[in-house]
């Protein structure tokens, strides 16, 4: 038997949310239900809404795969959750688990396709729907233990934005001996602050302009330099062993990779449409590479939220009600947050 869910939903591309109910699935032997009190607003939520990836996304659409919570009911064969946990749900909720990629623990790279928490299908196909809900259910396999000593409000984010950039950071070993720029101080770059800080990096957080300095220094950068500044390029030329780029737009990456030693890395967070281009002797003179990352498995998602907790880790929030979230999508598409909404779903009701 489904059950209606209280939910906000865009009927259609470019359409506003609205309150709306949706059918959640009845629970099976190793599901897991979770009632959930915050999810985090990612830019990923407003350019799938827009379909600024493309068009091929599902709609009805429930945005929203920053989810944390409590669980209030499990399957008969759930043995990883009980009720009461606190939890928390990422990017996706199924995986083929026979892949190789799924076998070493990269689900988020499954071969199959993984099954994206909201706007697409399940293996089912069933219409998956997002955290802007009060309610969702996942194979336990899929949902996250939130320590004791995160909040659930500064938690949400870290299932985003937070897995985002501890993969590269522990991909290319970040850490004591290491120097990282973090580009951008938005709802990646702030976490990645944190995150190679309490690694042990030194850490540069280049902003477009130096509005930020005191939030990223109190972040834990070392050093805050401006990129509208042409000087810092210069200055700063040759200095890193990783830099990691959470800007989305498209471009040149020249600028970029003459800040990398020899043997650095430029690491792509930011999803971008627009051609990247950059002159192939910047690579070659110091053996520099370019790379992607993809948020991460669920072995490193619990990983990250573990090494949040031990070192008092969580996303800078603004709270909102669900009769701001459109407004707070728009907030976002102008860069106007510091530095990650986070919905109450408590406020959230199937009519306005």
């Amino acid at each position: 038997m489904t059950t209606q869910v209280p939910a906000l939903a865009a009927p259609s591309a470019k359409a506003p949310l609205r309150p709306t109910a949706i059918e959640r699935r009845a629970p099976g032997p190793h599901d897991v239900v979770i009632d959930i009190a915050y999810t985090g607003i990612c830019h990923t939520d407003l350019a799938l809404l827009h379909e600024e990836w493309g068009a091929g996304m599902v709609f009805p659409m429930v945005p929203g795969h920053e989810i944390a919570g409590h669980v209030s009911a499990v399957g008969t064969d759930v043995s990883r959750h009980a009720v009461g946990d606190r939890v928390g749900v990422g990017c996706y909720v199924d995986s083929c688990r026979e892949c190789g990629a799924c076998l070493a623990g990269q689900e988020q790279h499954c071969l199959k396709g993984e099954v994206l928490t909201y706007g697409g299908v399940d293996y089912q196909g069933r219409p998956t729907y997002g955290g802007y809900s009060r309610q969702i259910v996942v194979d336990e396999n899929y949902v996250l233990h939130i320590p004791d000593a995160l909040s659930l409000q500064g938690a949400a984010p870290l299932l985003c934005a937070g897995i985002t950039m501890y993969n590269p950071l522990r991909r290319w070993n970040a850490g004591p001996g290491t120097k990282v720029a973090v580009i951008g101080m938005g709802g990646l770059g702030h976490v990645g602050i944190k995150l190679a800080h309490a690694m042990g990096a030194e850490v540069t957080a280049l902003g477009r302009s130096l509005a930020k300095r005191d939030d990223g220094l109190r972040f834990g950068a070392d050093d805050y330099r401006a990129t509208s500044d042409s000087a810092t390029f210069t200055e700063l030329a040759e200095s890193f062993d990783l830099v990691v780029n959470t800007v989305g737009a498209g471009g040149g990456l020249d600028a970029y990779l003459n800040l990398l030693r020899l043997d650095g890395v430029l690491v792509n967070a930011g999803v971008s449409t627009e051609p990247l281009d950059f002159h192939g002797p910047l690579l070659g003179d110091k053996r520099r590479i370019i790379a992607s990352t993809k948020n991460g498995g669920v072995g490193q998602c619990q990983e990250m939220l573990d090494f949040c907790a031990r070192h008092g880790i969580t996303a800078e929030t603004e709270t909102v009600a669900a009769d701001q979230v459109n407004t707070a999508l728009d907030r976002l598409d102008r860069g106007d947050v510091r530095y990650r909404f986070v919905i109450d779903t408590a406020t959230i009701t199937a009519s306005a």
